[in-house]
């Protein structure tokens, strides 16, 4: 056996992790969504090469789990709807997404943590909000403050 071959039976398994890991690394700086399904047929593959030790038929393997997987996502997979005809329009994007109360509501108006970030925002109702309540983005009001409303 060659080189590639002799590496291949030792350390198949190990090649088909790492790149299920360098892509899912890509993923996670880019947040796409879309390499989710090759990083899962890699690791998947993986799995198939400790049976097989064909390079082969893996890499064809992995070409149709890779291409299964995305059209299945593409179909199945929920979208996220917005109101907003924008794109760029991440703040839109909030809307349904929970969060919780940073500071306390004074007069409607206060500021609240959603997926990481702090916003200004204002309460639906006008009512007063507590630190620490959780809260939902039902809109937008003025330029980029949020309109939310209490969870009990």
């Amino acid at each position: 056996m060659g080189g590639f071959a002799e590496f291949y039976v030792a350390y198949g398994f190990w090649v088909w992790v790492a790149i299920a890991a360098a892509v899912l690394a890509v993923e996670v700086s880019t947040g796409s969504g879309w390499l989710l399904w090759p990083a899962a047929s890699a690791a998947a593959v993986a799995f198939v090469s400790l049976i097989t030790r064909n390079p082969a038929l893996e890499i064809g393997l992995f070409a149709v789990l890779t291409i299964a997987t995305t059209l299945a996502a593409r179909r199945f997979w929920p979208r996220t709807a917005s109101d907003s005809t924008d794109i760029n329009d991440n703040v839109a994007r909030l809307v349904g997404h929970r969060g919780r109360v940073a500071t306390a509501f004074v007069g409607g108006a206060g500021r609240v943590m959603v997926d990481g970030k702090e916003w200004a925002a204002e309460s639906e109702d006008g009512g007063v909000l507590e630190i620490e309540s959780v809260v939902e983005v039902v809109g937008l009001s003025a330029g980029t403050r949020l309109r939310v409303r209490s969870i009990h």
